[in-house]
């Protein structure tokens, strides 16, 4: 069922809001336990549909788990073969990875997905993992479903031409099953959360900025608790700049690959702190306080476009009513990920009564102001979101297909209702 949101005038923003747990990490978290024999205790799992994708492909293999986060499974070498194709529904992490983590075992799979899924591109990850000895292939154009024949896999050197963490983390999981050791290299710009791990846990080591080295091994269970979304916290933080407010997020994960965004925002003019707390296996944890507005226009290029990817559409209605044209360029893999988003961030900041215009692999953003409108989120729930958010600056927005919201975040819109109240 479709369902259209309205998002009524709100008054500045000032609270502090615990976000759930990170997407991404939790993706990772549940198949690295998934590939270790015994036992994992897994808190702050995130919430939304993507991930309970990932768990429902990994009980196929016949990996036990319970609602708080137990893990239980016979490692990757007792996984058994699905009943059928694996459906990771709009989750094309769940794809990307476990096509990685199955290449080294003994079982065939296909792994697809929902029509969204059935459109990214997969050549890279299939090219990636053939450098291993990988026996996967990909639909008509690349594209899924993705057939995994496991084998016996032998190490190599793989490069890469695109800072995909997804990519980079299947071939990761492949290497740890391979004869010989893995490097990897690609240009910067990445989310090294899984070579922080493996790091942590004695099955890898970096190879400078852009490389990692995969030691084979076997993965032991783990006892984590998942730092929070920094791109969930990103729509609080836009909603406190668009706002004029100030809102603190605690407890989210500082990869630096993850918080692009932020040293944008700092670019722009507003007061971004950033109080480190710890780190979970190698991983840097912290408490976010941002202070709106923004005062100036910016350019994001480059790996900061890489770092701030999911939340380019954010950039987008920060530059919208702030002064000068603010130009993201770099970033033409956001005409492939949910929807089209470079087209659906300019139409959103379009139906808002913004400027903006599309380039090849960007967009630039004049500032202005915002007014009311209407907004249909294309099926893209970063996208649904956004505009959820520009009502703190156009005030009236109607969002036509919020349901959207619960690939990632379901509480998304009763958390901004508090952080606004």
């Amino acid at each position: 069922m479709t369902v259209t949101v309205v998002v009524g005038p709100r008054r500045p923003v000032g609270a502090t809001v615990e976000v759930p747990g990170d997407k991404s990490l939790s993706h990772r978290a549940l198949i690295l336990s998934a590939m270790a024999t015994g036992v994992s205790r897994l808190a702050r799992l995130a919430p939304g549909r993507d991930v309970a994708a990932t768990i429902r492909a990994l009980e196929m293999l016949g990996v036990r788990i319970s609602e708080d986060g137990i893990l239980t499974s016979p490692g990757v070498s007792g996984w058994s073969a699905p009943g059928s194709d694996v459906d990771a529904e709009n989750s094309a992490t769940t794809v990307r990875l476990l096509a990685g983590a199955l290449a080294g075992g003994k079982l065939e799979a296909v792994l697809t997905g929902d029509s969204s899924v059935r459109r990214r591109p997969m050549r890279v990850l299939v090219e990636a993992l053939a450098e291993l000895g990988a026996d996967v292939s990909a639909g008509s154009h690349g594209l899924p479903p993705i057939t995994v024949r496991g084998r016996r896999l032998r190490g190599a050197h793989i490069e890469l031409p695109i800072p995909s963490a997804q990519v980079r983390t299947a071939a990761a999981l492949a290497g740890l099953q391979a004869t010989g050791e893995t490097t990897i290299r690609s240009p910067a710009g990445f989310r090294d959360h899984t070579e922080r791990w493996l790091h942590a846990l004695g099955l890898g080591a970096p190879l400078g900025d852009e490389g990692f080295r995969v030691l084979p091994g076997s993965v032991p269970p783990l006892d984590v608790v998942i730092p929070r979304d920094p791109s969930s916290a990103a729509f609080m933080w836009t909603a406190a700049v668009l706002s004029g407010g100030r809102v603190t997020t605690p407890g989210v994960s500082m990869n630096p690959g993850r918080v692009g965004i932020l040293e944008v925002l700092s670019k722009m003019g507003v007061a971004v702190t950033v109080q480190p707390t710890g780190e979970i296996l190698g991983d840097p944890v912290g408490d976010v306080t941002v202070v709106g507005p923004a005062s100036r226009a910016t350019e994001v290029t480059g790996d900061l476009s890489w770092r701030t990817i999911d939340e380019l559409p954010l950039v987008a209605l920060v530059a919208a009513v702030t002064p000068g044209d603010t130009v993201v360029a770099d970033a033409g893999t956001l005409r492939h990920k949910e929807s089209d988003r470079i087209e659906g961030v300019v139409a959103m900041v379009r139906a808002l009564g913004g400027t903006a215009e599309e380039t090849p692999d960007g967009f630039i953003v004049t500032g202005g102001s915002l007014k009311p409108g209407r907004v249909d989120s294309r099926q893209d729930h970063r996208l649904a979101m956004a505009a959820a958010v520009a009502a703190a600056a156009a005030g009236r927005v109607e969002i036509h297909g919020m349901e959207v919201m619960a690939v990632s975040w379901p509480g998304f819109m009763n958390a901004l209702d508090d952080a606004w109240s």
